[in-house]
């Protein structure tokens, strides 16, 4: 049993990914759960794609270019640049699979056992492909140490971003 709830929490505290970047301090509101209660079409739509391309490279590699890939191929909205939708209220508005997450100057801290690590993200694009609970999430992203220019998934943690800032974009029609 003991061994079960290491692994347990080592599953919760150990984000596996490599370029990041965030929204330093971040904390929803108290009572706030951070989480949609259903996806809405267009980001399931979003999801899906990410998915299909598991292990694959989306355009050149570049980490925007799955971001730009779904989008484009659903219909989506955007400008073509870095605003990727709709920005979203965290403090507000719930978070949803198939939201963007845009990255800029982000370091990440964590502590595994005795180990500590440390990785940035001076400008990063990904998808918000699940939520685990509030503040952690499973992202979708290539150009990364872990996969390279294809596409893989990675855990983030929201509270481990130590300084920079992220913003989160809702696609739209």
């Amino acid at each position: 049993m003991q061994i079960q709830k290491f692994f347990l929490v080592l599953l919760l505290v150990f984000p596996v990914f490599s370029q990041i970047s965030g929204n330093a301090f971040f904390r929803f509101p108290e009572g706030f759960s951070g989480n949609c209660d259903s996806i809405p079409p267009l980001n399931q739509q979003i999801v899906d794609f990410a998915k299909s391309n598991i292990g694959h490279t989306v355009g050149r590699g570049e980490c925007w270019d799955l971001a730009a890939a779904a989008l484009n191929s659903n219909g989506a909205r955007w400008d073509k640049q870095y605003k990727f939708g709709r920005e979203v209220r965290v403090d507000k508005e719930c978070i949803c699979p198939g939201d963007i997450i845009q990255f800029e100057g982000v370091k990440v801290k964590y502590q595994v056992g005795n180990r500590r690590y440390e990785e940035s993200m001076s400008h990063h694009t990904a998808i918000i492909y699940e939520i685990k609970e509030t503040g952690e999430l499973v992202l979708a992203h290539q150009n990364t140490n872990f996969s390279g220019r294809k596409v893989g998934l990675s855990e983030l943690q929201l509270k481990n971003i130590v300084r920079g800032k992220y913003t989160i974009f809702r696609p739209v029609k």
